[in-house]
């Protein structure tokens, strides 16, 4: 352990020390960094309850639990395997969804350009576009993998505004970064303004997993359903929503009908072996959540993703 890492409590009970997130040291020194964790502390696209700009920073703290760091369903201690920091959060501008996402695309890109990969911690899930965009340069079309209740396919949910935590997705397809035929989305579920709401990146050959689908078919064929679809580079972006909100109450759109806790891990872990270039775990809305239990989930799938990236490096 290194005198910056003991300054930060690695090592430390859960309760003592700095929250940086598993207490890796927060710095912009990327030499010889494989992950950097981002926080976007962003919910500016949001359409009912606001709140997840204090995301980022719940994580952090209920990441503090980890400290062990030994992953026993993937075999794996990520921070042996990579070394990890704790970047910091991009600077966001509240009133201004534009600039936000000018400056995310900017900060990660260039973390990326310096041989790191990123784990995102929303914020709202407009963040995931230009983090697409920044994934997607050079590789091109990006396969993603997408939990979440809602498709965010919309076209303009506010008025004429292209941009929200609606329309990620949609505007990433017509911009040409993800590839529609190897984009899936997991846990598509409620009501919805009419039949078109998740027919429109069917059309365009995206592969769509209900939780009708789910209950018929089992998790088991889910993971292979998508895994069918998983080729090439794949981004990763998890709406925490995805979960119950009997499991993860503090989320600005909740959806009953969810995936438990124990699911959700299942399906991440279910991702090991994938090309996995990069992901984001968003709307965490702390003050709606209860005993921190959305965010202990949120943390909780961090370091699942943490740990695919360390299984990968490591080779197995």
């Amino acid at each position: 352990m290194t005198a910056t890492e003991s300054a930060f409590g690695a090592g430390l009970s859960p309760f003592a020390g700095i929250t940086s997130f598993m207490r890796r040291p927060v710095t912009r020194d990327l030499a010889g960094v494989d992950v950097a964790v981002v926080g976007i502390p962003f919910d500016g696209g949001t359409s009912y309850r606001s709140g997840a700009r204090f995301g980022p920073r719940r994580i952090r703290e209920a990441s503090a639990m980890l400290w062990g760091g030994y992953n026993s369903a993937l075999a794996v201690k990520p921070l042996d395997v990579l070394k990890v920091v704790d970047y910091g959060d991009v600077n966001v501008i509240p009133p201004s969804i534009a600039e936000t996402m000018v400056n995310i695309e900017a900060e990660v890109g260039a973390i990326l350009s310096a041989g790191a990969a990123v784990l995102a911690l929303g914020g709202d899930h407009s963040v995931t576009l230009p983090l697409l965009r920044a994934h997607a340069r050079k590789p091109g079309p990006l396969g993603v993998v997408h939990f979440d209740a809602h498709p965010d396919t919309w076209n303009r949910e506010f008025n004429e505004q292209p941009y929200s935590h609606g329309t990620p997705f949609r505007r990433a397809i017509e911009e040409g970064i993800l590839d529609p035929s190897r984009y899936v989305q997991v846990g598509l579920r409620g009501p919805t303004s009419g039949a078109g709401d998740w027919q429109w990146a069917r059309d365009r050959g995206a592969r769509a997993i209900t939780m009708e689908d789910v209950a018929e078919l089992g998790l088991p064929a889910v993971l292979r359903t998508m895994r069918e679809v998983l080729r090439g580079p794949v981004y990763v972006s998890l709406d925490i929503d995805a979960a119950d909100p009997a499991f993860a109450p503090g989320t600005g759109t909740p959806e009953v009908g969810g995936f438990s806790s124990r699911e959700l891990l299942q399906l991440v872990r279910g991702l090991r072996g994938v090309d996995l270039v990069g992901c984001d775990l968003v709307e965490v809305c702390p003050p709606y959540d209860h005993g921190d239990i959305t965010a202990i989930l949120a943390a909780n799938l961090a370091f699942e993703l943490l740990s695919l990236l360390a299984v990968a490096r490591r080779g197995g």
